[in-house]
């Protein structure tokens, strides 16, 4: 059987079931499996002409035992959560004309245009599976910074198991990603502002993970998250790694490289164990922001609590990326007393510096720029001037630097850029970046005009009071949700 640990070692192994619907691990770690499966050229050669569903199938059962989800069921949660997903090929890729090795991986079909649908509709699908079988309800919360809470909010519409919270700080998304939240009439799904967050979304994972570790709370909320803290979010985000692979290269076998926009380090996490199960990658590009949280790590060997700067490109302003220790069990060879001693030197210290030889170990293919916005609004610009097409702020910041690392990548080498949300999100650094008022069509979507004509349903307060406020808001509604049963 396939089991479950924590990065810090406490706590018996658990099944996949227990390691979802937990979200977090008992002792404040993150789940990982006890080993990663291998893959090698010939099941690769089997999969390259795969639909998306089907290799999505193929993939998570090497980390699903049938005792946990049959195979039929398997299937029809795969295709339930991509059914409403836009493009035949869920994932397609475009190809730049003036860029002959740089090619887009348009992650944004999905029902609220990020990437984040790509995974988060398949385990918020999962949770209710778990939970009707155990005839059980549970509180899920997500902290996001633009395009996680949308992506939660919608696919827990209709889901009688779960009660869904969406957090967000004021003024680090935007009123798109906001009113993709606030307009859900879903009794549901509660969407909750908060004013002053200092350091953006930062402040409310941490709210969340003290929530985790009042066990009264826990217990009485029976509370979990859909945060890229759940092992059931990275899992599924190795799929589009490997479809994008298939999608790219002329023969299976080549390396290829990634450009990732990266602030939580999830994505890159699901990447990098798709490498480790052997996926034939070159180099990844780790494309930051000005909030250069992870490229200190890798360059400097140092993990560092900052304040969030408001960037463009927002929904990875970050300065705690935390998958970031997940991939680090990993690369350091799966050793929880080690990880856990520094994540509690994080946790005391707000910061900790990793050793010479540990930062060799995990900043192989790895390379790292750090974006401006001046650089990223001259990227749209660019791209949208000489090839029609239009990225989002976080596609331009991949790109960007997929140009700046270029002369440290093989001549004909391709990199897919991962694009993970669409322009229409941001309508306000489209302007900026191409100098209009009047937006192009590229930069409009029918669900986000629509959305501006519906009322708004919001719980809002001040960072100073939510950790008051916020829990016992959730409280009262758990009491009002158990005296109409």
């Amino acid at each position: 059987m396939i089991r479950y640990v924590s990065t810090k070692g406490g706590g018996p192994p658990v099944d996949f079931e227990t390691a979802i619907l937990n979200g977090l691990a008992p002792d404040g770690g993150l789940y990982v499996p006890t080993l990663l499966p291998l893959i090698d050229l010939t099941r690769l050669e089997s999969w390259k002409n795969l639909s998306y569903t089907d290799l999505a199938y193929e993939v998570l059962s090497l980390f699903i035992d049938k005792s946990a989800i049959s195979s039929l069921d398997l299937r029809t949660l795969i295709e339930d959560s991509f059914s409403a997903f836009s493009h035949p090929e869920i994932i397609p890729n475009h190809y730049l004309a003036f860029r002959k090795n740089i090619v887009i991986q348009e992650l944004f079909h999905g029902p609220t245009l990020s990437f984040k649908d790509v995974a988060m509709g398949f385990v918020v699908n999962l949770f209710n599976y778990f939970l009707q079988r155990k005839g059980e309800k549970m509180s899920i919360m997500v902290a996001t910074s633009g395009d996680t809470g949308p992506a939660a909010a919608f696919a827990s519409i209709g889901k009688e198991a779960l009660d869904t919270w969406t957090l967000y700080p004021k003024g680090y998304v935007t009123e798109e990603q906001e009113r993709q939240m606030t307009t859900i009439t879903a009794p549901n799904v509660h969407a909750v502002r908060v004013r002053n967050c200092a350091s953006g979304s930062d402040d409310l994972d941490e709210l969340i993970t003290g929530l985790f570790a009042d066990t009264s709370f826990k217990t009485k909320l029976n509370l979990s998250s859909v945060n890229s803290i759940n092992w059931g979010r990275v899992m599924m985000q190795t799929v589009h790694y490997f479809y994008g692979y298939f999608q790219t290269v002329d023969t299976v076998g080549e390396l290829l490289n990634f450009a990732v926009p990266s602030g939580a380090f999830g994505n890159l996490c699901a990447g990098s164990i798709a490498r480790e199960m052997g996926l034939p990658v070159g180099k990844f590009v780790l494309a930051n922001n000005q909030n250069n949280c992870l490229q200190r790590i890798f360059e400097e060997g140092v993990y560092l609590k900052e304040k969030v700067i408001n960037c463009v490109s927002s929904a990875i302003d970050i300065s705690l990326p935390v998958n970031f220790w997940r991939y680090l069990y990993f690369a350091v060879g799966q050793k929880p007393e080690q990880i856990k001693a520094w994540m509690d030197e994080v946790n005391q210290q707000d910061q900790c510096t990793f050793d010479k030889s540990t930062r060799q170990q995990f900043s192989k293919g790895f390379l790292t720029a750090s974006i401006s916005d001046d650089s990223t609004l001259n990227t749209i610009q660019d791209i949208y001037q000489k090839e029609g097409y239009l990225l989002d702020p976080h596609a331009a910041v991949a790109v960007a630097a997929a140009n700046k690392v270029k002369s440290e990548l093989s001549n004909e080498s391709k990199v897919l850029c991962l694009a993970t949300a669409h322009p229409a999100k941001f309508p306000d650094v489209i302007r900026e970046s191409l100098s209009v008022q009047t937006l192009p069509s590229e930069a409009t979507h029918p669900s986000l005009e629509e959305a501006k004509t519906h009322c708004q349903k919001i719980y809002e307060c001040d960072f100073k009071n939510m950790n008051q406020s916020i829990p016992n808001t959730m409280l009262a509604m758990a009491d009002l949700n158990i005296s109409k049963i």
